[in-house]
């Protein structure tokens, strides 16, 4: 699954989830926490993998149970203490939720359940079963993908899963707009907080 997919996915369940719960919608720093958590373990592994080659496949220590149930915990726990507890909630679920959706996602497109991508460093043989080619660095394996996806999309041939993507895009898009464009909004109240402090400032010393 791309990045941009576990974002989507992500936001759309803890917004639905937000709402349901709390009967609000979700603030800028939880919606920060929960697309950054989202996309963390390909953020951890991919490079990882794809550029220092430390893995044989961008499937290792970031998308492990092992890894991911203590990392949430201890980011939920730091921030419970800090008064941040909806935000450390919104990491955990944006965490964990990556990691059965990549083996869903293996599942809907080649018919295996790979549940190896969860289990490192356990399954270490059968990771190597789908080693991938990590000789040419991140970026230029990324844009392998990202093109291969780009000409599916320009030839026209949309298969179900794909058409199914761009209807979850978009109503994250809806969804995201429905809540208020949190991070938007606090970046562009921050500006104008400053602006407003800086004029005020400015007129001050005019005044003396």
């Amino acid at each position: 699954m791309w990045p941009w997919e576990h974002a989507i996915v992500g936001y759309v369940a803890y917004s639905l989830f937000y709402h349901a719960y709390y009967r609000d919608s979700p603030g800028g720093l939880e919606a920060f926490a929960i697309v950054f958590a989202s996309v963390l373990p390909d953020l951890i592994d991919k490079p990882l993998a794809w550029e220092f080659e430390i893995f044989e496949v961008g499937y290792a220590i970031g998308h492990s149970i092992f890894f991911a149930v203590p990392l949430s915990i201890a980011v939920g726990a730091l921030a419970r203490s800090r008064g941040r507890f909806r935000a450390g909630l919104a990491f955990a679920l944006g965490y964990l939720a990556h990691l059965p959706a990549d083996v869903l996602d293996g599942y809907l497109r080649d018919g295996h359940l790979s549940f190896w991508v969860l289990l490192w460093p356990l399954e270490q043989d059968q990771a190597q079963l789908y080693a991938r080619e990590t000789s040419i660095g991140v970026v230029d394996q990324f844009l392998v993908y990202f093109f291969r996806y780009l000409f599916q999309l320009l030839s026209g041939d949309l298969s179900p899963y794909l058409l199914f993507q761009f209807g979850l895009a978009g109503i994250a898009g809806l969804l995201w707009l429905y809540d208020g464009a949190p991070v938007l909004r606090d970046s562009l109240l921050a500006v104008k907080r400053l602006l407003e402090r800086s004029i005020a400032l400015a007129t001050d010393s005019r005044s003396r």
